[in-house]
């Protein structure tokens, strides 16, 4: 059983090598969507609280902008297309 398990992950590894840029991060997006669906089955690991602490503070400051996500993921598709 576990040898075809191994065997799928390394198949489906390999068919990841040959999408575009674009077509990963279409795939990335959909996995994110699918794992974010239900939030109280993902914890956080502890540095995130640390990163947005920092961010929040680096904001303050005025150090630090935030992009609106659907503008960022416009400029992410754009600089690999």
């Amino acid at each position: 059983m576990c040898g075809i398990i191994y065997l799928e992950i390394m198949t489906t590894m390999l068919d990841v090598k040959s999408l575009s840029k674009v077509e990963k991060l279409r795939l990335l997006e959909t996995l994110w969507t699918d794992l974010s669906s239900d939030e109280a089955s993902v914890t956080s690991p502890a540095w995130h609280e640390t990163a947005l602490n920092e961010a929040s503070r680096l904001y303050a400051e005025g150090k630090a902008s935030f992009a609106d996500w659907l503008e960022a993921k416009a400029r992410l598709r754009k600089s690999v297309s």
